[in-house]
């Protein structure tokens, strides 16, 4: 399938990385940009690392027109989606985005509702739920290995140094809409959620904290209750210098499990431990690209197959609103102190 990329910011050369060493029929039929020269200088490093010509967009209605592409990814600043969103639904092309969907709930649900109603396919790169531990905890959890889940467990210590902030619009509300939770954290709270089910109240505090001058926050903690009965908690930040792997616990009646740096290990309540996976960076020190191209790559190639097979995504774009549901609840819990409820689709 023939893939146009839509934003050249830092996750470009992920997504070039990971059409580059696919081989499931993937090429990149072409990138777009903000600044015609940066498009252009960035369509010829396409050109050298892939051995084709990459063609430089400067129009989204150009892409649009283009009946031989056959998906976009949109990797720009959110708040720079849902006009093109609405373009390339309306000629049926089928949508492939970065996280997080839009600024706020009402933005990102508006999207949706824009594919859906255009009958658009809209994928969201959720890479974690593509990772092989992932799958494998999604899969004992699935038979019952955990029994009853009790309680929950989310962490996420990273760190950004202050240049990172110091880009324009990085950590404001207007391009980002907020801070740790929805530029970082988002990943492990979608993963949650996708394991074990919706949240449906919070408490929670969001701060930020004096390591960091950012409009949004840089450290944010919650209690939550869930559907199934489970509570937990959520501590994300990007203040825990020199940054750590996010994890995710969950203990059940029969056995607990520990996800951590791609790494699964479940341990049974009669002593045995069976552990799976593999180690690797996920981003959460200095460097925010410090990870590999493989789960951008399992994403996109995921994401190829559903639309040859006429099937649901990993990380649908409706699928994807439960992260943000949690997120605007603990915003409105923050505002208010009182314990609040997650809005969900009815």
């Amino acid at each position: 399938m023939r893939i146009a990329l839509i934003g050249l910011g830092m996750v470009a050369d992920t997504h070039l990385a990971a059409i580059q060493h696919s081989r499931k029929g993937l090429s990149l039929a072409g990138v777009m940009g903000r600044d015609t020269q940066r498009t252009q200088a960035y369509s010829d490093k396409a050109t050298r690392a892939l051995g084709y010509r990459v063609p430089a967009f400067s129009t989204i209605n150009e892409i649009a027109e283009d009946r031989s592409i056959d998906f976009v990814i949109i990797a720009t600043p959110p708040d720079a989606r849902t006009d093109l969103v609405s373009v390339l639904a309306g000629v049926g092309k089928p949508i492939l985005m970065e996280k997080p969907v839009e600024r706020t709930l009402a933005a990102a649900e508006e999207i949706v509702r824009i594919c859906r109603q255009a009958n658009v396919p809209l994928g969201v790169v959720f890479q974690h739920r593509a990772r092989a531990a992932s799958l494998a905890i999604k899969q004992a959890l699935d038979r019952g290995v955990l029994g009853q889940v009790s309680t929950v467990e989310i962490r996420v210590p990273w760190w950004r140094d202050q240049a990172y902030y110091d880009a324009p619009g990085r950590g404001s509300y207007a391009r980002d809409g907020g801070g740790v939770m929805i530029n970082q954290a988002i990943h492990t709270l979608d993963l949650a959620l996708w394991l074990l089910g919706p949240i449906t109240q919070v408490q929670s505090l969001m701060r930020t904290t004096l390591l960091h001058q950012l409009e949004a926050e840089d450290w944010a903690g919650a209690l939550f209750e869930m559907r199934s009965g489970a509570v937990g908690s959520l501590m994300a930040t990007t203040a825990a210098f020199p940054g750590s792997a996010e994890s995710l616990r969950v203990q059940g009646d029969k056995a607990a499990a520990l996800l951590e740096s791609g790494v699964l290990t479940v341990t049974h309540l009669d002593g045995r431990i069976e552990t799976s996976g593999a180690e690797a960076s996920t981003g959460g020190g200095a460097d925010p690209m410090a990870f590999t191209h493989e789960w951008h790559q399992t994403i996109i190639e995921d994401f190829a197959s559903s639309l040859a097979n006429n099937s649901e995504p990993i990380a649908s774009g409706s699928s994807s609103l439960a992260a943000h549901r949690v997120i605007d609840a603990m915003e409105r819990a923050n505002r208010s102190g009182q314990r609040t409820e997650v809005f969900h689709a009815s």
